[in-house]
Formats: C-alpha cells, sequence, structure tokens
C-alpha cells in the first residue's frame, strides 16, 4: 500500500468510527467520504465493506446506483448540464454539446488538467429558469451557449 493510501485509510477509519458496525450506515458513510474527498476511492470501500461486514460488491453497488456517488475523482470545477424535460426543450442539448466541445471531454469525464468535470442531471429544480446548468453549487438559468461560454472564460481564468 503506498503512502497516499495509508493516508486515505486512516482518514476513512476516523469517518467509520463515528458509525456503528450496522450495514443501514452505508449511504450516510458513503456520503461522508464522497465529501470529504470528492469520489469515493477504492481503498474507502474497500475499508467500508470490511468495517459493515458486507460484500466490496455490495458496497460498489450501491456507489454505482445512486447518481450522487462517483468513482473517480471530479474536477475542481463540476459542470452539470440539465437535460430535463423543461430544460431539454428549451435547447440543453446544444448546451451541452458546446460544453463538450469547449471542455474537450465527454460526459463523465474530468479534463487531464483536473480543473473540470462534466456531467448531466435530469433537474434541478429550477424549471421556471429552464434551461439551466450548473457549476459546483452555482445555477445558472435562462442559459444559452453564449452564457455559457462566457462562465466557462470565467472560471478558465480563475487560478
Amino acid at each position: 500500500m503506498n503512502c497516499a493510501d495509508e493516508k486515505i485509510k486512516k482518514e476513512v477509519d476516523e469517518i467509520l468510527n463515528q458509525f456503528t458496525h450496522d450495514k443501514e450506515n452505508l449511504i450516510t458513510i458513503l456520503n461522508e467520504v464522497q465529501m470529504k474527498y470528492g469520489y469515493i476511492p477504492k481503498i474507502a470501500q474497500m475499508e467500508i465493506a470490511d468495517y459493515l461486514n458486507i460484500a466490496l460488491a455490495e458496497v460498489y453497488g450501491v456507489i454505482t446506483f445512486y447518481s450522487r456517488f462517483t468513482l473517480v475523482p471530479k474536477g475542481k470545477y463540476n459542470v452539470s448540464i440539465c437535460l430535463g424535460t423543461a430544460c431539454f426543450v428549451k435547447g440543453s442539448r446544444e448546451i451541452l454539446e458546446r460544453a463538450k466541445a469547449k471542455l474537450g471531454i465527454e460526459e463523465g469525464q474530468t479534463t487531464a488538467d483536473g480543473k473540470f468535470s462534466l456531467d448531466t442531471t435530469r433537474c434541478v429544480g429550477a424549471c421556471g429558469l429552464a434551461p439551466v446548468f450548473t457549476i459546483n453549487d452555482e445555477v445558472y438559468g435562462k442559459a444559452t451557449v453564449k452564457k455559457l461560454d462566457e462562465v466557462l472564460d470565467m472560471y478558465m481564468a480563475k487560478d
């Protein structure tokens, strides 16, 4: 085990020690790990399975079932395009295609520099502002391809 894995193992053990060994704690534990790392590392999955005395496949199954959880690190800026009905009929597909082209990645991917990741969602609860996209927790409504370009340029200039 390398130093990074040892560090994660120690940090995950600190999270686990806040919970009983009851498998009903799985989703709460996964949420805590996801919040800490932005994804759920393999070493964390193994630690969780051992702690809750469940199969690693069960942990993996829950992670892959819920779209909130991810197995791969996200970018510093997670761009998410809403493809819910209201957004879709108002042009969110074009916004998604522009985001792919501008960032040079597909859905579910992260840029090589780790700055941006791109996802889609089915609804962010802002249908009155359709179409919408989000970057981290910031919602951008009444979106257009031009607005996406402007916002992404602003984030690209950061750092």
